[in-house]
């Protein structure tokens, strides 16, 4: 028997994760500091990858239509840990954008129905952003089918 169940791992890999984006965001109201860009994006990888596991990961990141994203995310990876953060995160942001775009509906709808969160979405520019961004991405699916 495993000393950690399927689950644990999981919460394991939600505190990398959180953990990554809490660097990141440090790293970058830090004036871009690339230590902190490089251990929140390693830890935020780390806990995908703990999340998702080996081969859930692998379908992400290595299908035909997300490459661009996929090489945009790991070039931006690779520029922060080469010393170049400015343009490193935000090469590596497009990419996580065209990585994880399709999800953004799905969060929005679940930040709206968050307690605390929800009542950022009734401001006047927040709630008619995020009903464009939701309109904008159900439109791309509805094309695709």
């Amino acid at each position: 028997m495993d000393a950690f169940s399927s689950s644990d791992i999981q919460k394991i890999g939600i505190g990398l994760t959180a953990m990554g984006v809490l660097f990141t965001m440090l790293g970058v109201l830090l004036f871009f500091d690339g230590g902190l860009l490089a251990v929140g994006n390693l830890l935020f990888l780390s806990g995908v990858g703990l999340i998702l596991g080996l081969a859930r990961m692998q379908s992400l990141f290595f299908q035909s239509n997300k490459l661009r994203g996929t090489v945009l995310f790991f070039g931006g990876l690779l520029l922060v840990i080469f010393r170049w953060p400015k343009v490193g995160f935000f090469v590596e942001a497009f990419g996580f954008v065209n990585l994880f775009g399709n999800f953004l509906p799905h969060v929005i709808i679940v930040a709206k129905h968050t307690p605390v969160v929800s009542k950022i979405f009734d401001l006047p520019g927040v709630k008619q952003a995020a009903d464009y961004l939701q309109g904008a991405n159900q439109n791309k699916a509805n094309q695709a089918v």
